[in-house]
């Protein structure tokens, strides 16, 4: 199993810190869930069905008009790599680990590249996949450039596969209304927009054909009734979409600024999270867990990401450690 954020507990065993003292901010999930609405006893009892307008909802609020719902984009990320013969898979790079792991483990040969080296490499390549805004990165490749990339990797039959997990915070940057061209897929997270990454939902857009294989790999019943209820509530809330995306926003670049003024300049980052490249990483990854605050921790390249306080006094927690660290390593 790769390593990932969230592991909470493990740090709670690790540092001997109880639960309720911890402010974990080690993943990129917007610390303010959604209300969970009623759900209903029938969405409990009986299996799951896809006429409810879930996927409707979905359609609406990610302006795309094929759409498969899966349990988190997990699901697609380990899954897709088996829809294609054995091939040469680009990857940008650093990147969201799964996604490599995947295409590697079902037989493919991995091809890692910068921005920089992939307009060289998109005719030998029989898939390119990044992530947009980047994990951990937060790097941000433009919709003009990824398009015209679709465009000559479809011309040989090849996939561009853009996983957009970040991308509800900023819509306009999205290439999920062009997903129905043959050759690209889109990949949409629910639970990090919407704070709610324990329903184990996402979506992925693609032509028909992509779709209905992938449906038929990972089979009936995939998203749980009390999910399918729960998302769409989440995606009719237009109005509180646009308060998640502001305050999002404004936690962002508070996180950023925070960071600049302790010595800590982000070298990345996007409304959900803050990106820092450092040799000392361990040691700030290290020292901020003693203080009981857990950040996500990257070696290559070494670097941490944090994700964004939930409250005032959470920031200004994070400030007195970050000011802290800041003195300790004058």
């Amino acid at each position: 199993m790769l390593e990932h954020g969230g592991r909470l507990l493990r740090a709670v065993r690790h540092y001997g810190i109880a639960r309720e003292h911890w402010l974990d901010l080690s993943s990129g999930i917007a610390p303010w869930p959604y209300p969970i609405p009623p759900i209903p006893l029938d969405a409990w009892a009986r299996l799951p069905e896809t006429e409810d307008g879930l996927e409707e909802a979905a359609r609406q609020y990610y302006g795309t008009r094929q759409l498969l719902a899966v349990a988190g984009s997990q699901a697609a990320i380990q899954a897709l790599p088996l829809l294609r013969p054995a091939g040469r898979v680009g990857v940008l790079t650093p990147c969201y680990a799964e996604h490599p792991y995947a295409w590697q483990r079902a037989g493919h040969t991995l091809v890692e590249l910068d921005e920089a080296q992939v307009e060289g490499a998109l005719d030998s390549l029989d898939v390119l996949v990044l992530v947009n805004p980047n994990n951990p990165t937060g790097r941000q490749v433009s919709r003009e450039r990824l398009l015209d990339w679709h465009g000559r990797l479809a011309a040989h039959g090849g996939w561009l596969v853009v996983d957009e997990a970040f991308m509800d915070n900023t819509p306009a940057h999205s290439v999920v209304d062009c997903a129905e061209r043959p050759g690209l897929i889109v990949l949409r997270s629910f639970g990090k927009f919407f704070g709610l990454a324990g329903v184990r939902l996402g979506v992925v857009a693609a032509e028909p054909s992509v779709l209905q294989r992938l449906a038929e790999l990972l089979g009936p019943w995939t998203v749980s009734g009390p999910t399918r209820v729960l998302a769409q509530a989440c995606f009719a809330d237009h109005v509180a979409h646009q308060v998640q995306i502001e305050r999002c926003a404004a936690s962002s670049q508070r996180l950023a600024a925070l960071l600049h003024s302790t010595g800590l300049a982000p070298s990345g980052g996007c409304d959900l999270f803050q990106y820092v490249r450092s040799e000392r990483a361990a040691h700030l990854h290290d020292f901020l867990a003693r203080r009981g605050i857990l950040v996500r921790l990257f070696e290559q390249p070494a670097a941490v990401r944090l994700g964004l306080p939930a409250s005032a006094a959470d920031e200004q927690r994070l400030a007195q450690a970050l000011t802290d660290y800041q003195k300790e390593t004058a």
